[in-house]
């Protein structure tokens, strides 16, 4: 997972909504990443039973996008809460539902653990719902922790409630 050239590196931000109109949710915040860089690739739609969660809530629509950006972690996490904001989301509990939730799940060769921000994104490894997207555009990228590939995780996690929408 090499540096770009010019101080550009490959972010990987996950992409999920279940609420209100989820595709419009992701297709509004595919389109406003501009803001971070230029974006690279952007996966398929997958559909995804809640993660995490006790009770019901309605099923997630959940995509990865990779975005070459200068920005830097911090900076492109700021910018994810302003893209958030700006398409409705509204912080209430932990793990609530949402109209929108945007993740930085990787940013180059980055490990951060700094003002709240953790790089990669530290449940990355057991989440089906953003490995088996991320793989899709990013398979042989290596988890700059655990030393495997995208891949190799995404074919370890337990990929039960994750379909492909058609």
């Amino acid at each position: 997972m090499a540096d770009l050239p010019g101080g550009f590196v490959t972010a990987y931000i996950g992409l999920g909504s279940n609420l209100g109109d989820r595709s419009k949710n992701l297709s509004g915040a595919v389109e406003r990443l501009s803001r971070i860089g230029t974006i690279a690739a952007v996966s398929a739609i997958y559909e995804t039973k809640p993660w995490g969660v006790d009770g019901y809530q309605p099923r997630y629509l959940n995509q990865v996008a990779a975005v070459n950006t200068a920005l830097d972690p911090l900076e492109v996490v700021a910018e994810l809460l302003g893209i958030e904001h700006s398409l409705g989301r509204t912080r209430q509990e932990k793990n609530a539902s949402r109209t929108l939730d945007l993740d930085l799940l990787l940013h180059g060769e980055s490990v951060v653990d700094a003002s709240g921000v953790f790089v990669p994104h530290p449940r990355l490894h057991e989440r089906a719902f953003v490995l088996v997207p991320l793989a899709e555009i990013a398979p042989d990228i290596i988890h700059p922790v655990l030393n495997r590939t995208v891949f190799e995780l995404a074919e370890g996690a337990d990929r039960s409630g994750v379909s492909l929408m058609r």
